[in-house]
């Protein structure tokens, strides 16, 4: 014990140096939108092929869960009566043919890293820019909305996931389409709140609450999950509504990364919808 005193006595300096270097680059990272960014996308790169690597070790285990989700979708699938021109699922082969009367093409992507313990969570996926993912796109999969790509490099994609207090989605009561925000609260990753619908509603338990389709990011109807309490708020002219996902964030291994054709249209006309409001 003498001998690791001396020791830290001897080399107290160097210590206090690398903690203040270490402080520095918290705050520098932290406080600076350029520097945040450039350094995400240089870790994302780094982590990305340590987090597949032990993927391909661990991913063995899942695969009885995985098959069972595959299962389960290509149940739902079969039951479809047929595919709205608005949506179409297609293979990476197929790419380089697609057809401009569909509005809205999937990537498949798998997650390599994924986290539901924070007050912000992330994921990582195994598809990057070379494979036609780019920031601000939606993430799905069979059971619900997942997040949406913040980072990119040519291999790998972060993801703001759901489960991230910082973002939150338009949402809608699929009985009567009445629309608010849907956000988590940091707490259970299986609930999440419906807020902005006013008390003159008849909102129950057990209403399925699906995406409004009021952004450019994600399509009109893909489902979220059900209302599980509602509750009136003293001061309030809107209800407190838990909502509880379908989707289970921990058992995530496969998902759809959205791709809206028409973005750049929706994003103009917003922007001239804007420009008017400021004439005023």
């Amino acid at each position: 014990m003498r001998d690791l005193y001396r020791f830290i006595l001897r080399n107290h300096v160097i210590f206090l140096f690398v903690l203040l270097e270490i402080i520095s680059l918290v705050f520098v990272f932290n406080y600076n939108n350029y520097q945040k960014s450039r350094f995400l996308n240089s870790s994302s790169q780094f982590t990305g092929n340590v987090y597949n690597r032990y993927n391909r070790v661990t991913e063995y285990f899942r695969l009885s869960t995985v098959n069972r989700q595959l299962a389960e979708e290509n149940a739902r699938l079969r039951k479809l009566v047929g595919i709205p021109k608005t949506v179409r699922f297609i293979p990476d082969t197929l790419r380089g043919y697609q057809n401009s009367e569909f509005q809205y093409i999937y990537i498949s992507a798998k997650v390599v890293s994924n986290s539901v313990n924070r007050l912000q969570n992330y994921i990582t996926l195994n598809k990057g820019s070379k494979d036609g993912i780019k920031p601000e796109m939606g993430v799905i999969c069979a059971d619900g909305v997942v997040g949406m790509v913040t980072n990119v490099t040519p291999s790998y994609s972060s993801v703001m996931s759901l489960l991230n207090v910082r973002w939150n989605i338009s949402a809608k009561i699929a009985r009567n389409n009445y629309f608010g925000t849907l956000s988590w609260d940091g707490k259970d990753s299986r609930k999440v709140y419906l807020s902005d619908i006013p008390f003159h509603v008849n909102v129950f338990p057990g209403d399925t609450i699906i995406t409004s389709g009021f952004s450019a990011t994600f399509p009109e109807g893909i489902p979220l999950g059900t209302i599980e309490t509602v509750d009136k708020e003293g001061g309030s002219s809107f209800y407190t509504i838990a909502v509880k996902l379908f989707l289970d964030f921990n058992a995530l291994s496969w998902v759809e990364v959205i791709e809206n054709n028409r973005n750049k249209e929706l994003e103009l006309i917003l922007k001239r919808n804007s420009n008017d409001e400021g004439l005023d």
